[in-house]
């Protein structure tokens, strides 16, 4: 690519191109000095992507209270996603037991990383 900027108009689209990348070369390559590095983005822009298309939905969430009860209740879901919990069983389980008088002190237990060990005792 250093070969071929000297050969292009240097204030053409392609020039403008080279020159990204190569300010860039170290992270486009790093996949090739660490095997756990992911050579596309396809993953994180799947996760990324409720988020994405929910962003001007969650404007409207009546005020900002509702955001931030939206922001927990998206958090919780990631974070079953994250600790491969079946989101809706694990709500429909946790919000039964808060309704049934489980110990307000004791909601830490019902985490999601805690629940699903929990479930699988049970």
């Amino acid at each position: 690519m250093e070969q071929q900027l000297t050969r292009v108009p240097p204030r053409g689209k392609l020039a403008d191109a080279i020159r990204y990348a190569l300010t860039r070369w170290h992270g486009l390559t790093r996949f090739l000095h660490d095997g756990c590095v992911e050579l596309d983005t396809n993953p994180v822009e799947r996760a990324i992507r409720p988020v994405a298309l929910g962003r001007k939905n969650h404007l409207f969430a009546g005020s900002d209270v509702g955001g931030e009860r939206w922001a927990t209740l998206c958090s919780l879901v990631e974070t079953c996603k994250m600790n491969d919990v079946e989101p809706y069983a694990y709500l429909r389980d946790v919000l039964q037991r808060m309704v049934d008088g489980y110990p307000a002190n004791r909601l830490d237990e019902l985490l999601p990383w805690k629940w699903k060990t929990a479930a699988v005792k049970s």
